[in-house]
């Protein structure tokens, strides 16, 4: 078992949203409606529905291209023929006896908006000879036939979409996304011109973690180069950032034993190990490098650098876990979202404050032995050279005749 992503929910939108966009909105149905199938046989996925709200009762209007061309009918005119019996017409106002003004809206009864019959027959407006017009029912040019079709049309990038959406109860969202992926990817074939992607929570879920990885990255090149700066090496630096992924194994660890996830305050918390981890490595090699400047090996100065920075190291850990107790502990209003932070800090600062002590050293003195050796090495490359290309000096008695 791993410690797993997840975000709280948030907002009217249900965690889940699996985006169908296409252009045909009956094949839209009829994928979207296949793929919350395959979502309701997934462990804790509930509450699976989609966008669409379901179908209803429509009219579905085919007018005749050719013979509406030839007699110079729009379908903008069609339309205008259907609104006063569906969406009525301002017929003026009339005043009741009791002397108040009311609006008149005209259009057919319920009973006739439903009969195709009505409907065919209304009048519809082409242009006739000599500038006249004239009526035709609009049954000539267009065949009106119920069917059924969304309650809902979306659009996103001017596409149709029907979003399958769906909740958790109670696996973090991450797993319920990562088991739904696995049988979409087995049990639906999308045909050409059609595609799934997430949205929704999985959406953001990915955006957040994207910028929170971005800022982890700036922060620990921000630190390597200021570490840079004071130590004057770009090797050094290394043995100390060596103390970040030690302390990730704390904040896994932590969060697996205590069952919480990988979420956004952790990951807060993550960011803000990078800067408190570091300060134990950089006490010991700051006074180890002090030392050996000073005469001393570099191994005795590193076991000095150990035994004489222990306490502070010690003091600063416990220190820290002491006031991240209360915020791990989850006490108080809102503590389920803030406890993940002080585990994972917690965490961090155990596992990092342990190894440190005996892994950075270790990884220090190899840095340096390889360094030396490197500049023992191209010391000696340059000096051959310098001795090689040596100008000749007429008089030296080594090199006259």
């Amino acid at each position: 078992m791993t410690p797993s992503i997840a975000t709280g929910g948030f907002g009217g939108q249900k965690q889940i949203q699996l985006q169908l966009q296409g252009r045909d909105i009956g094949e839209l149905v009829r994928l979207a409606e296949r793929v919350a199938k395959v979502v309701r046989e997934v462990p804790d996925a509930v509450d699976v529905g989609l966008s669409t709200k379901g179908q209803k009762p429509e009219l579905d209007v085919q007018i005749d291209r050719g013979l509406a061309g030839a007699l110079g009918v729009t379908v903008g005119q069609v339309a205008q023929a259907l609104r006063p019996a569906f969406a009525g017409i301002d017929a003026g106002d009339w005043v009741d006896p009791s002397g108040e003004t009311r609006d008149v809206m005209v259009r057919l009864a319920p009973e006739s908006r439903g009969r195709v019959q009505d409907l065919e027959s209304l009048p519809l407006t082409i242009p006739g000879p000599e500038g006249r017009t004239k009526s035709i029912p609009l049954g000539h040019v267009a065949r009106i036939s119920p069917s059924v079709g969304p309650a809902r049309i979306d659009h996103l990038d001017r596409e149709r979409v029907i979003a399958v959406q769906a909740n958790t109860q109670t696996r973090p969202l991450s797993e319920v996304i990562r088991d739904i992926t696995t049988r979409l990817h087995q049990q639906v074939q999308l045909p050409p011109g059609y595609t799934l992607r997430q949205g929704g929570e999985t959406e953001d879920q990915q955006e957040v973690f994207g910028r929170i990885m971005t800022a982890l990255l700036i922060a620990i090149m921000l630190m390597y180069f200021v570490l840079v700066v004071q130590f004057e090496s770009f090797l050094d630096p290394l043995s100390i950032l060596l103390s970040l992924p030690l302390s990730l194994i704390g904040v896994m660890l932590g969060l697996l034993v205590t069952g919480s996830t990988l979420n956004l305050m952790s990951m807060i918390g993550v960011i803000l190990l990078v800067g408190i981890v570091a300060k134990n490595a950089i006490l010991l090699i700051d006074f180890a490098k002090s030392s050996e400047e000073s005469g001393m090996d570099r191994r005795e100065a590193l076991i000095q650098a150990g035994r004489i920075r222990l306490r502070p190291i010690l003091m600063t850990t416990f220190a820290l876990i002491a006031g991240m107790v209360p915020v791990a502990m989850g006490v108080g209003e809102g503590a389920d979202f803030r406890a993940p932070l002080g585990i994972a800090v917690i965490g961090g600062v155990i596992t990092s404050t342990l190894l440190t002590l005996l892994v950075i050293p270790t990884v220090y003195e190899i840095l340096s032995g390889w360094r030396d050796a490197l500049r023992a090495r191209f010391g000696r490359t340059r000096g051959s050279m310098a001795s090689d290309t040596h100008p000749h000096r007429p008089g030296d008695p080594l090199t006259e005749p």
